[in-house]
């Protein structure tokens, strides 16, 4: 469970590039996380979109490697690093609802 965890900051560093343009993504709402460990588009842009699918692969392919280390299934490395990221989003942002609908996190 440590690894996972420990990798999920390791990913998040590992995007600084993106950092800006992910983080006025989704302050601005157009992208928000969601419990299955992705970003999901809120509202459409394409700059976002092309910003979602480029961490999004980034972040399968992360998990993809945690799963494998620990003998766990993609499922449960997503499961486990959603519940993260919307943990750790910020006041305002989008997150995804356990009713799968778009909520801004208080």
């Amino acid at each position: 469970m440590k690894t996972i965890f420990a990798a999920f900051a390791a990913l998040l560093i590992s995007v600084s590039a993106y950092a800006m343009t992910l983080q006025e993504a989704k302050t601005q709402g157009y992208l928000g996380e969601q419990l299955n460990g992705y970003l999901g588009q809120v509202h459409p842009n394409p700059a976002a979109a092309a910003v979602m699918l480029e961490v999004n692969a980034k972040r399968k392919a992360e998990y993809e490697k945690i799963a494998k280390q620990n003998g766990v299934s993609l499922t449960f490395v997503e499961q486990q690093v959603g519940s993260k990221a919307i943990a750790a989003a910020s006041a305002g942002e989008y997150i995804q609802s356990e009713q799968g609908g778009w909520v801004t996190k208080p």
